[in-house]
């Protein structure tokens, strides 16, 4: 909804041309001290749509915190239509001790939400979060990377069933979209659920700020602002957009070393070796092959495997997709 008026969330607002840093109490600890995420909320002169962007719901994937910060601090926002709302650190508590979950209960706040106020300590956080800086929302992205030991191309998931969830994806550019509404208890989910339109972005590893990825990210985050208006701009076109329906984590069958012969994004047809298990002799080799053609949307970063753990996420390609894909790479 365009709006010239001010963002509120329970115990303060930011009005149209200000700017508001704070640190909002959603929780205690067992001291009683608080425990408070960084929100900064810019609200443009002109009036526009508000978008959340949120990261590190893991409190170990690092690279959209940079995303959101260099949004909210680095960038011009003086002709901004509209207000961000920039949360770079929702799981404080896992940000501080470096854990994916919260360290109370071993909770994931990303299943916590819409939250509760009445219930556990993960639902109760994801409920302040929820009502205060995301149900006041029109759209937001939500930046999420692979979890340690894995690492994943930039890729968008979204709902696109969803007129509003599939245009906001396709705005932000990326190449790969991976289909589907999202596990109940998720921001995007729930979000999307509650009449915010939310998609996530997955890029690269945990414990991580990898330049590339966040510069590239940073392209979709403009490539957004220009498609609803919010700031000046050009909806970027990604060369080659495809739609994953169909997917697969390929696991090892036998334990031991991995030599991946494939990086994330990497195309490999039906057939390909993606990768090769052996054991501490090298004396047994047992290949590990692609069944249909497809991009390595995650790939494995800790070499070792037993039996059964997932090796890398292929999403499968049609033929003249495949076929784009393979141009491009052969002309980098």
């Amino acid at each position: 909804m365009d709006s010239d008026a001010a963002f509120t969330y329970n115990g303060g607002k930011v009005a149209p041309g200000e700017r508001q840093n704070l640190r909002y109490g959603i929780s205690e600890t067992y001291l009683g001290d608080p425990v408070r995420i960084p929100v900064t909320i810019v609200n443009g002169e002109r009036p526009g749509p508000t978008v959340f962007l949120s990261a590190a719901a893991h409190g170990d994937e690092l690279n959209g915190i940079e995303v959101v910060r260099e949004v909210a601090f680095e960038w011009n926002l003086d002709d901004l239509a509209g207000t961000i709302v920039c949360l770079p650190v929702l799981n404080v508590q896992g940000f501080l001790t470096q854990q994916r979950y919260l360290p109370i209960y071993d909770r994931d706040l990303n299943r916590s939400f819409p939250g509760d106020a009445d219930s556990t300590s993960a639902k109760r956080m994801a409920h302040a979060i929820f009502r205060n800086f995301i149900e006041p929302c029109d759209f937001g992205i939500d930046f999420h990377t692979s979890t340690r030991g894995r690492t994943n191309m930039l890729h968008v998931r979204a709902d696109t069933s969803d007129d509003a969830v599939s245009r906001l994806a396709y705005a932000f550019g990326a190449s790969v979209v991976v289909d589907g509404a999202g596990s109940d208890g998720t921001l995007r989910g729930e979000a999307t659920r509650a009449g915010v339109p939310t998609v996530t972005v997955e890029m690269g590893q945990a414990h991580r700020f990898e330049r590339e990825l966040i510069d590239d990210a940073l392209d979709g985050v403009r490539s957004v602002f220009a498609e609803y208006g919010l700031q000046s701009g050009t909806v970027r076109w990604p060369g080659w957009r495809t739609i994953v329906t169909e997917k697969t984590w390929i696991r090892a069958d036998a334990g031991g070393m991995v030599d991946m012969h494939h990086e994330r994004g990497s195309l490999v047809r039906e057939g390909d070796r993606i990768c090769t298990i052996t054991d501490p002799f090298k004396a047994d080799d047992t290949p590990v092959k692609a069944p249909f053609t497809g991009v390595l949307i995650g790939v494995l970063e800790n070499p070792v495997v037993y039996p059964g753990n997932p090796i890398c996420h292929l999403a499968e390609l049609g033929a003249g997709t495949a076929r784009i894909v393979d141009r491009r790479q052969a002309d980098r």
